[in-house]
């Protein structure tokens, strides 16, 4: 099993986000576009799905957090769960 780690994707102009709810815990087997979390900037709120199915193994953020840079790390997950 290897590890995926996951970025937070680029929802458009922004200095930082804020993340509002964590999806998933340890443990947590998760499917292909299930999402893992909801951030939100001053322009744009989204919900961030998972691109591959698999085992959540870690997760470096907490609900709350605010002021994330561009493409920080959110969450990582290891691949060998349901789906492809």
């Amino acid at each position: 099993m290897s590890l995926i780690e996951v970025k937070v994707p680029d929802i458009g102009d922004f200095s930082g986000i804020d993340v509002i709810e964590v999806n998933v815990k340890l443990g947590d087997v998760i499917e292909e576009e299930q999402t893992l979390m909801t951030v939100e900037s001053d322009k744009a709120s989204m919900e961030v799905p998972s691109d591959l199915a698999g085992t959540v193994m870690e997760i470096k953020i907490k609900a709350g957090r605010q002021g994330l840079a561009r493409r920080r790390d959110r969450a990582r997950r290891s691949g060998g769960g349901r789906g492809r």
